[in-house]
């Protein structure tokens, strides 16, 4: 437990066994509970995970928003936090991003990679993929946010029933802050986290993924 909160985190993996294990292995503490969501491996990451005390959740229909509707539910803690099975996100800024959704009373937390602190932890054109649809996401929703597609959220898990997720794929990164910050139940915050270059082979296809977050965004605003 982190100040009084018990602490649950969500991890979706396709082909991560490497990753995944070095995640868990790396978590503080205080977290109590962690759900790997398995997407289909061909490889040991669900039995990595479960070996190192995991809850492991099957999602066979692929895709990172399917895994994620398959995982989110799952968790059992007063707060839950998701990061990649890739070790890109930092484990060892959990408690600091939960201090920071505690301290300003919020309930949803998007943890912004910009500035990054490694201009390597990302290459040239996800940097300007990342820019583009970020200033969509303004110019369609009115919101300002640094990071539009940071797949590290921290929130109260009550708040879960509130967002509506229907992206089985990446846009659901951007879906879920578009509900947080539409609702009026919810009080939506973002603060800065380091950022690494990942373990294993990327899995994005950038410019497949780019115009499908795109897309995604424009029937999202005009539905």
């Amino acid at each position: 437990m982190h100040r009084g909160y018990k602490i649950s985190i969500v991890i979706p993996c396709y082909n991560e066994q490497e990753g995944v294990q070095h995640v868990i292995r790396s978590l503080p503490p205080s977290v109590d509970e962690i759900v790997v969501v398995d997407n289909n491996s061909t490889d040991r990451t669900a039995e990595v995970a479960a070996a190192m005390g995991a809850k492991v959740v099957s999602e066979k229909r692929k895709g990172y928003g399917a895994a994620y509707k398959a995982g989110l539910p799952a968790a059992t803690g007063d707060i839950t936090v998701t990061m990649d099975g890739d070790g890109s996100y930092p484990t060892d800024q959990i408690e600091e991003v939960i201090d920071y959704l505690a301290d300003n009373d919020l309930d949803f937390v998007s943890a912004s990679r910009f500035p990054l602190q490694n201009p390597e932890a990302m290459t040239f054109t996800n940097k300007i993929g990342n820019m583009i649809l970020t200033v969509s996401m303004l110019l369609l929703f009115g919101k300002s946010i640094r990071d539009s597609q940071s797949g590290m959220w921290v929130y109260r898990t009550r708040i879960y029933p509130l967002l509506t997720l229907t992206s089985d794929g990446m846009p659901l990164s951007e879906e879920i802050k578009i509900e947080a910050i539409r609702s009026t139940k919810i009080r939506f915050g973002e603060c800065h986290i380091k950022y690494h270059q990942r373990i294993g082979d990327v899995k994005l296809e950038k410019w497949r993924d780019g115009f499908r977050n795109l897309l995604f965004l424009l029937k999202k605003r005009f539905q």
